[in-house]
């Protein structure tokens, strides 16, 4: 079940909302993991019994290593945090990376068997999630929730489960036992949702259609103008698809009375690629930071061992993206670009004048997007070759101008939106006429969810691309 799907809009979710909140306090968290599960079992119920595995396994783990630490021994502290992360890690890797490797290792002719295991939806999520509980109560940074359903309806929160933003438990601890439910918060909730919906539905499926284009385009029939408008296409698709969908999990989390950290921040303005990893999926990034790069050294070591850092974070983000060789290859092409920049390239990068500081970033993405999006390689190295000026179809094409006429307006509307310039508008119109504003708000979101449902009943077209992390 998907959030931008009229079963989940005109059915789930009103349920949902009116058993949590018919509950007493006391029980609001044992209702929201019987929702949870059944949210998450809707199509996979079988996968149910991993997470329930997966949740026992860090709930007592996060109680072993409490109890060590009050006795004072650190290292059976140290061992009952080991065996957690070893367990959770053995289990993300067998469902999601032992085919990859199997498939890698019979074309050098050693005879590793494929399962054929479909991926657990939001595996990558959840277990980054949970598998942290452990080491923040070992570290001190999170007291232990000796509470089992308390812990499970963290774990399986259905607003934020599937897709993320990834969230600490440190960072939801205190809301998990006590939480604010006021109208303003839960109408703030429905205005986040319903932009998210927007996003998603409006933009970011439309663009897609224009992504599947040229992603289902020949090789030899690619042109250069093409293949840049396709992965243009792709680079807003992506952008609007996972924010858009962070959005409606800040939204709902508001209306269940928690408040989510927000997981992008206009990263299409970024005017470095350093810049660029602050603005976008931040909860992940904030992630790899916190439990793999700080703990590797960070930047407080030499340079040779500062690149080393920086690689081994980014060729572990590429390979949490997917299993697919490509990911790793996306990863580890961030990581060069982010040790030039560290080293010398962002010194210069910054005399630049802005515009060609962010043509230079954007450039850089949108060429990684190329490399994100497309798995086989035959078909991206064709792309890519494509994207530079050595397309088999030439620089431009009759279908290439036919689409980016029919696609300008819908690309238009998302580069505008893929930056601050309509929220800067709309927040000095509403110093300047809060009535009105206040008024036209209301009227503005009624419209963006009249739209979206009339496209989700009336399409075919409804991918959730991060399903597949």
């Amino acid at each position: 079940m998907v959030f931008s799907s009229p079963l989940f809009l005109f059915c789930y979710l009103p349920v949902v909302l009116i058993l949590y909140y018919i509950s007493p306090l006391k029980l609001r968290n044992f209702v929201l993991l019987v929702v949870n599960l059944i949210f998450y079992g809707w199509g996979e119920p079988l996968y149910i019994v991993l997470m329930v595995f997966t949740i026992t396994l860090d709930y007592f783990a996060g109680l072993v290593v409490e109890h060590y630490k009050r006795k004072g021994n650190d290292l059976g502290a140290r061992w009952a945090v080991a065996v957690a992360l070893v367990l959770n890690l053995a289990i993300l890797f067998f469902f999601k990376y032992w085919d990859l490797v199997a498939s890698t290792l019979q074309h050098v002719g050693i005879n590793m068997p494929a399962l054929g295991l479909s991926l657990p939806i939001g595996i990558s999520f959840y277990t980054f999630q949970t598998m942290t509980y452990p080491v923040d109560v070992y570290r001190g940074d999170a007291g232990v929730q000796k509470n089992l359903v308390s812990f499970s309806t963290f774990v399986t929160l259905f607003p934020q489960l599937i897709a993320g933003p990834i969230i600490k438990y440190k960072e939801l601890a205190d809301q998990m036992d006590q939480r604010d439910h006021t109208v303003e918060r839960f109408a703030s909730g429905v205005s986040v949702f319903v932009v998210g919906l927007a996003k998603k539905v409006l933009l970011a499926n439309n663009l897609g259609q224009l992504w599947e284009v040229y992603l289902d385009t020949p090789v030899a029939q690619l042109t250069t103008a093409g293949a840049w408008l396709g992965v243009v296409a792709f680079s807003l698709q992506l952008y609007f698809d996972f924010s858009g969908y962070s959005d409606m999990a800040v939204g709902l989390g508001r209306m269940l009375g928690f408040e989510f950290l927000r997981n992008f921040d206009y990263p299409y303005i970024s005017r470095s690629v350093t810049e660029f990893w602050r603005r976008w999926h931040i909860s992940l990034g904030s992630w790899f930071r916190e439990y793999v790069y700080i703990p590797l050294g960070g930047n407080r070591v030499s340079k040779g061992r500062l690149c080393f850092n920086l690689m081994v974070v980014w060729g572990l983000t590429g390979l949490w993206h997917g299993a697919s060789w490509n990911f790793l290859i996306w990863g580890l092409y961030f990581g060069i670009l982010l040790i030039a920049e560290k080293l010398f390239l962002k010194k210069w990068i910054d005399r630049w004048p802005r515009l060609l500081q962010h043509l230079y970033t954007l450039f850089l993405v949108v060429v990684s997007w190329a490399i994100f999006a497309v798995e086989d390689f035959t078909q991206l190295g064709g792309y890519l070759r494509a994207m530079f000026g050595m397309a088999q179809g030439g620089l431009v094409d009759s279908n290439a101008v036919y689409y980016l006429t029919s696609f300008l307006p819908i690309l238009v509307i998302a580069a505008v939106a893929a930056t601050p310039l309509a929220v800067k508008v709309w927040r000095g119109g509403e110093v300047r006429s809060f009535r009105v504003l206040r008024v036209a708000l209301p009227v503005l979101l009624l419209v963006g969810l009249i739209f979206s449902t009339a496209y989700l009943v009336d399409a075919s077209y409804n991918p959730f691309l991060y399903f597949r992390f």
